[in-house]
Order: C-alpha cells, then sequence, then structure tokens
C-alpha cells in the first residue's frame, strides 16, 4: 500500500477534530442546525490552519442525510462518496491553476442544474486570490444571485487581494494561527496513534518550528519519526533531523555577539556548520530567542508566554543582565535581514559570517542604530557603578549591603527578632523552591511591618513580576511555617527609584545610633 503522508491520514473529519478554530467552528455548526446557511463565505488565515478542512466538512454537513448536532454522520451514502471524493456535489478548484476567465464561465454554467443527490452543489475555490480581475468578474453574477442549491467557499492566505465587491457577497471567517498547546495536544493524538513514544519536549520544539501552523506541524512530525524505525522521539532526534541546534548553543553565540567577541562568534558558526545543521534555520532561531530574551527584559514575560522551558527561562534571565534593548533590536534586525538574503544566496555561510563580523564590531557599521545600542549599553554599566560602590560584593541572598549612610527605622523588639531569624535563614528557606521562584526571591530584602506581617521589597520590577506569577510569596510562607511552625503573613512591593535597603533597629538601640532616624509607622 502507497504511504499516506500524515498530515492527509489525519486530516480532521468531523468539527470535533478540528482544533483552534472554536469559533469559526461553532458558527458553521450553528448555520446548519437553525438552517440559515449562507450561499457564500470567505476563509481566510495562514497557511495549515484548516481552511480547505473545515470546507470539506462543511460540504459534508450540509448534505448529510442524518447530520448529528451539526455534524455529517459519517455513515449515510452521501458522506461516504464526498469522503471518497466521488461525488459531483463537491467540487474543489485551485486558483492558482485555473484563474481564467474560461474556467469561472464553466462554474457559472454549471449551477444552472440542480444536483442529482444530496441537497447542495458546493464549490470550494482554494486561493481564490490567484483569480484574474476578469476572472472575478465574472463569479460576481453568481454570487450576488446564486441558486438556493449552491454554496461557494472561498480559501485565502491573501485576502486583501480580493475586490471589495466580491468581499461584500460572502460571509467572511478568520482562522486564526494556532497556539503550541493545541498543536502539542494534537501531536500526541497523531504519536498515540501511530503508536510512537514522542517527548513532551521535542512535541513543544515541533510546535514553535511550525509557526500556528496545524499541517506544517504535522509534517515536520512525519519528517520525523520516518529517519528510524524506534519509534520513539527525543529532543535530540528532533534537534537532529530538523537541522536545528540546541538553545546552549542559540546561548553561546548570543553571549559572544553580546560581549562583542568575533573569534568566539565566528567559531559558533562554524561549529553549527561542521554539525551539518541548515544554516537558515540556525539564523531564524538566533532570532526567536532574541526575541523571547527582548520579551522578558521589557515585560518579564514568563515561560509559559515565551513557549520554553523553565530551564531556557533561566538562561535567558541571566543573559538579560548581560545586554541592553536597543543592542538587541540591532541584532534581531540584522539577522532578520540575513534571513531574507539567504533564502536565494549561493553561499549561506559567507553571508553568516559577514552578519557576525558587523553584528560584533558596531563600528563597521554606517548610521546611528549600532551607535545608539553601544551607547545605551554604556550608560547601563555606569548606572551599575553609581549604584554600587567600587569593590562592594554582589548583595547575597535575603541580604543586602548598607552604604554608610542608609537610613535607620526603628521596629519593635519581636520585629527586630523575627528579621534577624528569618534573614539568617533565608538561604535554607530558599533551597527546596523551583529555581524560578528562588532566583525571584534571590535579592529581595525584608522589612517588618506591624500586626505580625513582613514585607518583600524586589529591587528590580523583573524579579516583582515573576514572583507574583509564580506565587512567591505564598512559598516563602510556607517554607516559614515549616521551619518555624509559624504562620507569617507576607506581601510584597517594588522598591522605589533609588531606594536603599534600610537599618532596623529596636528602641534599646536608639542611644547608640548617631543619624538621623526615619521611625517606622
Amino acid at each position: 500500500m502507497a504511504y499516506v503522508a500524515l498530515y492527509r491520514k489525519w486530516r480532521p473529519a468531523s468539527f470535533d477534530e478540528v482544533r483552534g478554530q472554536d469559533a469559526v467552528v461553532t458558527t458553521l455548526r450553528n448555520q446548519i442546525l437553525t438552517e440559515r446557511v449562507g450561499h457564500a463565505y470567505l476563509f481566510c488565515g495562514s497557511r495549515g490552519t484548516g481552511k480547505t478542512s473545515v470546507a470539506k466538512i462543511f460540504a459534508r454537513a450540509v448534505n448529510c442525510e442524518a447530520p448529528v448536532n451539526g455534524d455529517a454522520c459519517g455513515n449515510c451514502a452521501m458522506c461516504r462518496a464526498i469522503a471518497a471524493g466521488s461525488s459531483v456535489n463537491v467540487i474543489e478548484i485551485d486558483a492558482a491553476s485555473n484563474n481564467g476567465v474560461d474556467n469561472i464561465r464553466e462554474i457559472r454554467d454549471e449551477v444552472q442544474y440542480r444536483p442529482a443527490e444530496g441537497r447542495y452543489r458546493v464549490y470550494i475555490i482554494d486561493e481564490v486570490h490567484m483569480l484574474s480581475p476578469g476572472a472575478f468578474n465574472a463569479l460576481l453574477k453568481t454570487l450576488e444571485e446564486p441558486p438556493s442549491y449552491v454554496i461557494f467557499i472561498l480559501a485565502t492566505t491573501e485576502p486583501h487581494k480580493i475586490p471589495l465587491t466580491v468581499l461584500s457577497r460572502c460571509q467572511r471567517y478568520d482562522f486564526r494561527r494556532l497556539s503550541s498547546e493545541d498543536i502539542i495536544g494534537r501531536l500526541r493524538e497523531l504519536a498515540e496513534g501511530e503508536q510512537v513514544a514522542a517527548e513532551d519536549r521535542a512535541l513543544a520544539y515541533i510546535a514553535r518550528k511550525a509557526d500556528g501552523a496545524m499541517r506544517d506541524a504535522i509534517s515536520l512530525f512525519d519528517q520525523c519519526i520516518s529517519a528510524d524505525d524506534s519509534r520513539r522521539l527525543t529532543y535530540e532526534d528532533a534537534l537532529q533531523r530538523l537541522g536545528t541546534v540546541d538553545s546552549e548553543i542559540l546561548s553561546r553565540m548570543l553571549r559572544a555577539l553580546i560581549a562583542e567577541d568575533t573569534t568566539e562568534a565566528l567559531a559558533v558558526t562554524e561549529t553549527v556548520r561542521l554539525m551539518g545543521r541548515d544554516l537558515s534555520r540556525f539564523v531564524q532561531d538566533l532570532i526567536w530567542y532574541q526575541r523571547n530574551l527582548l520579551l522578558l527584559m521589557t515585560s518579564g514575560a514568563s515561560p509559559d508566554v515565551l513557549e520554553i522551558s523553565g530551564e531556557d527561562w533561566l538562561r535567558l534571565r541571566e543573559e538579560s543582565l548581560r545586554t541592553a534593548p536597543a543592542q538587541l533590536m540591532r541584532f534581531i534586525r540584522l539577522f532578520s535581514s540575513l534571513f531574507n538574503e539567504m533564502r536565494t544566496a549561493a553561499d549561506k555561510r559567507v553571508l553568516l559570517e559577514v552578519a557576525v563580523i558587523r553584528a560584533t564590531r558596531p563600528a563597521t557599521e554606517a548610521g546611528t542604530e549600532a551607535l545608539e545600542a553601544r551607547l545605551e549599553r554604556l550608560e547601563k554599566r555606569t548606572e551599575q557603578l553609581e549604584k554600587r560602590p567600587a569593590g562592594a560584593p554582589a548583595p547575597q541572598a535575603g541580604t543586602a549591603k548598607q552604604p554608610d549612610q542608609a537610613p535607620v527605622r526603628v521596629v519593635t523588639r519581636a520585629q527586630w527578632e523575627d528579621l534577624q531569624t528569618v534573614r539568617k535563614d533565608w538561604k535554607r528557606l530558599l533551597a527546596p523552591m523551583d529555581r524560578i521562584t528562588a532566583n525571584a526571591l534571590s535579592d529581595v530584602w525584608l522589612e517588618p511591618k506591624d500586626g505580625g506581617v513582613m514585607g518583600l521589597v524586589f529591587p528590580r520590577q523583573f524579579e516583582f513580576t515573576m514572583a507574583k506569577h509564580f506565587g512567591a510569596v505564598e512559598a516563602i510562607r510556607e517554607a516559614v511555617k515549616n521551619a518555624y511552625g509559624r504562620d507569617i503573613q507576607f506581601d510584597c512591593r517594588l522598591a522605589l527609584d533609588r531606594e536603599e535597603q534600610p537599618k532596623f533597629v529596636t528602641d534599646d538601640e536608639l542611644s547608640a545610633i548617631h543619624m538621623e532616624i526615619e521611625t517606622e509607622e
């Protein structure tokens, strides 16, 4: 038996099997249930999002002899004929190769005759934007006053190329790009159906490479499992068979670019080439890696938002301390331009090496963008030096280096003792937590408050956002309760601009302090 590609074998056969297009499916199903079927539909959306599949499902449903909840039964003679492609009631036309006036005139002549069986004759015109102006004009009259037994379903990836006169005669449905969760869920079903043991990380990587297109994802999955008969798919297998590289290589390249280390960046390029990886895919992955870092730096995006693992998120967090947004945006623009050039280049290696040299040596570039990136990075370094005394060590977990003139706040003896106890055991309290939560809490300082409440003050917006997202307040409260048998309430806030960690003292220490005192209210 001839091999059938997985995207054809696993094409949705009913509305229930369609993933990620709930709004479209619900509306079409309701139209069938209420018998308010339109005469012309326009399905818009990027490739692989299910436009043609939904069109075929809809064509079966409107002709089904015994529909079930607005869906085709799949068992009647009409359903079987349409599924087998032998029904004359469903006509599929590829407008890319049948885009002339004569092709549309044939359709106009055919619609005069009622279907010999079934209720509707359905015309599915794919890539309808490819029709010539004359063909669109020939289609207008039929779209405006079609026979009651004719339905047109026009599918396109470029709706802006369709004349307004055609658009106004159609019900428009926009198919959105599928989320990674939708794609991963479907790939799991395929893996189970094909009896393949696939790692979740491998499926997640394939879903990201598909960029919202289910058909692309299934094709990539098919490519990965066709390499051998082991019936297993690991993350490393996916990287190897798709010609891509691990995030560790991407991290190494980015750090070399940030450090303006031309030698190291070129060495990474050579490593990728010797591994036999596709250089265009490498550049594409590098752009995506830089995009994730930029989002993390500017909005504190979580691993779920970035669609990456917690380990990769921590790596990005470390790299966010080494660069500035302007420098990162310059890299993204440079490599995006490179990716477009590589599509038609005879020697991709040379283009990549030139781009690496430009990225690591901004002085070789004309214009002001590279200069602005360098200035922003220098300003960031200067700001860091101003905030930390020369030679001062990095702040320890739960505490911070105090300047000589740090503000002083007066607290009760009980508050001070609680503060000292938690400070002393801070590292031990964080040790059992997951790495993301522990990192979010590592640089906070503590401030005692009235009513047995203890505050967590975050010096940076990034950690503050992540702590709230990952439930760090609840985590430290539970850790303190387990360690001391006491239920201390915690709240959190972001440190004010240039705010320094105060020194807390009790009433009986006031006489020993010879500085201006700020009393805790």
